[in-house]
């Protein structure tokens, strides 16, 4: 059996508000929104391309280190293509997101940029270099 991609998994201190951000941001459409057993509040949204992005808070118990929206060891960040990077940066920046860096011209003409979405989460817009 191939290894998939099953899922993106965030945490946020209010999830409600980081999935209605990335609904408004990116056209994530919300699946489920339910409180869990574990006493978590867990909302399954699902992007354009069929990426599932669980977004969930606190179990019960949990205890939880800050945010970290600069670059650090781990899972850093995950990337969103865009055809505009100057636009949608932005337009993010105007829906709350923080301009982190970029955009930057890659060698081959690939653009790229970082973003922190509301709830320290690292996202980086890349715009394909088109030939």
């Amino acid at each position: 059996m191939p290894y998939i991609v099953n899922h993106i998994h965030l945490k946020s201190e209010d999830p409600k508000l980081t999935a209605d951000w990335f609904v408004k941001a990116f056209n994530f459409e919300i699946i489920s929104d339910v409180v869990r057993h574990f006493g978590d509040r867990f909302i399954v949204t699902k992007a354009e391309g069929g990426m599932t992005i669980n977004i969930s808070g606190v179990r019960d118990g949990e205890k939880l280190g800050p945010a970290n929206d600069d670059a650090h060891f781990g899972l850093e960040h995950f990337g969103m293509d865009t055809d505009d990077i100057e636009g949608d940066i932005k337009r993010l920046v105007d829906m709350g997101a923080a301009h982190k860096e970029g955009p930057i011209t890659m060698p081959n003409g690939m653009k790229i940029g970082f973003i922190s979405a509301p709830g320290g989460i690292r996202i980086e817009l890349i715009e394909p270099h088109l030939m």
